[in-house]
């Protein structure tokens, strides 16, 4: 078979990228080597079109353990001998086709990243962005995408404890699957995705038998979606949560041994990703004989077992000599565990098919960081920001009714609970889920023995982006910092997923661009470096692509459990104040877009220097103990949160203030940021009252807790009952409405 630049299009490898494979190779590759390169090359696994902004954020920190990127996920000191190891990716594309697996393996997928370090996850955490919801796709995704989700965290017994799910026009063909996971590891008990620098080192492969399903995933996660998208279904993966159990504890277990050199996931492209880093991080070397790899299917090609993506698997440098103590653990555990081949010093991999040399190729020229191309991409500030600059908020008509408005908008889907989701995943297992009992902001899991926790969030409110690419990925980043600290925490480090559309569209490079340097400029403000994460490009369809969406995952620590602060109200009587001002300002809030249709509108007010100053004096206030509960103000702005604060205790509140000023639908659904809702009992309000004098924080007095009725400006808004049951059920109704009515016209 003649291989040319036709060829190495089919593998989605540009003409000039074929050639300088031929130059690296020194001669032009035969198939499965192109398949080698198309699979390392592609934007999922080389990060062609992003390292080098990549490299622009925050890196390092006082806590950080592990250099970001060193490893397959974060690590950072949490104190007494432990770290917290996490980690968010993305598996949009396979959703996409097949949501119920494509969401399962994207569990499955990421948190094989903290258990192949030697941490044992104890939390996990989503972000999910969907088509409009009363639209059939977008409920078929929803559906399949939770029910994935929940089977395989549930079966694998982590808890999924947070996460923040959207639904907005532009996702309708490209939903976006975001999963994190979190785990815990005693420092030194790490182990690095190395092949270490021993030649004779052997290699096993261990966990679940190879198959067909995932074939190419890397280069299909690489490519927009279609109609003749549904025709990649062969690359989606299928998993298996009990297998991946079995690995978890099998390999947790062989670590002890100390026979492990070295030790990596087979996730995006397979084989031939695993053996190309780990031997690119030490300058080894690998001869692999890929008849030795065990399948699940006859007659394997050599470029399949490379390539195939199939679920619950690692590969793993033993030091030779104790080949038996590994072999053993697998066979208890009941695993395949094969000796698939060495560890060389020349650098090179050799792959083997019954005896047969398939492919030679040089590891670090395979790699990111090594010898895959690093592109810098044109970038043009996109053409509809014209419409965000032209908006002004005179042109819409202020409003008088605010009970009709907040019944309109407590039952959006953005802001509506998302009980119908949670409720389908099991966030108790493992029992260090503290939050379900007392609901924060961010969720709080017991981090190890004793009473230390960790608080976890993911946010990114993708319409500010689209507003404002620079200032809305300094808000993602601000507001999960902002839920930590709300919720007693103080923030540590972030993990970031990158979901764009297209980098060789300029106006999504430009989105890109400025996402990246709103982002880094935000993170060196909190102190919370980015300690690794993942770039989804392509998130596109033939109608355009999605909104730029920088979800932002954040882990923060909490030195005693007890310190954990609620958002719900506590008790009546208790007096309810705004921390931060309030502004004229209802730019991409969701009664503008929603509500009032405004698709063009400016990304909502933000001062970093604001926000910064009030998440320190917020924290020292709840260290202090001068506060009873604390919730910031999001989507649906300063109504909505007042009534979650109010129907997560069950609590009403009489609010009645001067409002300065500002428009109503500004002051009450507005969402400029760097605002808070707290309670203070009666006892302690001259106490906080001082030092927020002291700290130069604006606060106004809204009014007090009352046991459950509700008044605003005087006007009864009935009890926090009502509003509870249909914040509670709006999305439930909806789909069990569409399914009433898909049921009627089948008959």
């Amino acid at each position: 078979m003649e291989i040319t630049a036709a060829t190495a299009a089919q593998l989605r490898i540009t003409a000039e990228e074929f050639d300088m494979i031929k130059v690296k190779l020194g001669r032009t590759p035969n198939f499965t080597e192109l398949c080698a390169f198309s699979g390392m090359w592609s934007e999922h696994c080389s990060y062609k079109n992003s390292i080098k902004l990549l490299k622009t954020l925050p890196r390092d920190g006082k806590k950080m353990l592990v250099k970001a990127g060193d490893e397959n996920a974060g690590l950072m000191d949490i104190g007494d001998g432990y770290g917290v190891v996490f980690k968010i990716e993305s598996h949009n594309h396979p959703s996409a086709i097949e949501p119920f697996q494509g969401a399962a393996t994207g569990v499955g997928g990421i948190n094989r990243d903290i258990f192949t370090m030697g941490a044992r996850p104890i939390a996990s955490l989503n972000s999910l962005r969907f088509g409009n919801l009363q639209d059939a796709k977008s409920q078929h995704l929803l559906a399949g995408v939770v029910h994935g989700i929940g089977h395989y965290g549930n079966c694998f017994g982590v808890p999924t404890v947070g996460g923040e799910v959207y639904f907005e026009t532009c996702y309708h063909t490209n939903p976006l699957v975001n999963a994190m996971s979190v785990g815990i590891v005693k420092n030194g008990e790490t182990i690095s995705a190395t092949a270490g620098d021993v030649a004779g080192n052997p290699v096993f492969f261990v966990g679940s038998a190879t198959g067909k399903d995932g074939i190419g995933g890397a280069s299909f996660a690489s490519a927009e979606i279609t109609e003749d998208s549904a025709e990649d279904l062969p690359a989606v993966q299928v998993g298996d949560p009990f297998q991946e159990k079995k690995l978890l504890e099998a390999c947790l277990e062989v670590i002890k041994t100390g026979a492990v050199v070295g030790m990596q996931d087979m996730g995006a492209a397979g084989i031939i990703c695993s053996t190309a880093e780990m031997s690119a991080k030490s300058g080894a070397g690998m001869i692999i004989h890929l008849d030795k790899v065990p399948t699940r299917q006859k007659d394997m090609k050599a470029w399949e077992l490379l390539l195939s993506e199939s679920q619950e698997r690692m590969l793993m440098v033993v030091e030779k000599g104790k080949e038996k103590a590994v072999i053993d653990v697998f066979e208890k555990w009941d695993l395949p565990c094969s000796h698939i081949g060495e560890v060389t010093d020349d650098g090179m991999l050799n792959f083997y098919m019954n005896g047969v040399l398939e492919a030679v190729l040089p590891a670090e020229e395979l790699v990111l960081g090594g010898g895959a191309p690093q592109y810098d991409r044109e970038t043009r500030r996109p053409a509809y920001l014209d419409k965000v600059d032209a908006f002004r908020i005179d042109t819409v008509k202020d409003i008088d009714n605010l009970q009709e408005v907040a019944l309109q908008l407590v039952s959006l889907p953005n802001i509506a609970s998302k009980k119908w989701v949670y409720e389908q995943y099991d966030s108790m297992v493992g029992a260090g889920t503290v939050s379900t009992n007392m609901p924060s902001d961010a969720a709080i899991v017991i981090a190890k023995p004793g009473d230390q926790a960790l608080a976890l969030t993911t946010d990114c409110n993708s319409r500010y982006v689209f507003a404002d690419p620079y200032k809305g990925a300094m808000i993602a980043v601000a507001e999960a910092a902002r839920n930590i600290v709300c919720s007693g925490g103080e923030p540590l480090g972030v993990t970031n997923c990158l979901n764009f559309g297209n980098p060789y569209d300029p106006e999504v490079y430009y989105q890109f661009t400025q996402a990246i340097k709103g982002m880094g400029d935000a993170c060196r403000k909190f102190d919370t470096p980015v300690t690794g994460g993942n770039v989804s490009f392509y998130n596109q369809s033939p109608d355009g692509p999605v909104y730029p969406t920088p979800t932002i995952g954040m882990v923060g620590l909490l030195p005693h459990v007890q310190q954990q602060m609620s958002l719900h109200f506590q008790a009546a009587g208790d007096l309810i104040f705004l921390l931060g001002l309030g502004k004229n300002d209802i730019g991409s809030s969701e009664y503008l877009h929603k509500l009032v249709g405004v698709e063009y509108s400016n990304c909502p007010d933000f001062n970093i220097d604001e926000e910064y100053h009030l998440q320190q004096t917020l924290a020292k206030l709840i260290s202090k103990k001068m506060v009873r509960s604390a919730h910031d103000i999001s989507e649906g702005g300063l109504a909505i949160c007042l009534l979650e604060s109010g129907m997560a205790g069950d609590k009403g509140f009489h609010v009645k203030i001067d409002q300065a000023g500002i428009r109503n639908d500004a002051y009450w659904f507005g969402e400029s940021q760097s605002r808070v809702v707290v309670s203070v009992s009666g006892e302690t309000q001259e106490a906080f009252e001082a030092e927020l004098s002291t700290a130069g924080l604006p606060c106004v007095l809204l009014g007090t807790v009352s046991e459950g009725d509700i008044s605003v400006q005087q006007e009864q808004w009935g009890n926090i009952s009502n509003w509870k049951n249909k914040y509670n059920n709006a999305i439930g109704d909806l789909l069990r409405k569409h399914e009433s009515e898909e049921a009627m016209i089948g008959l």
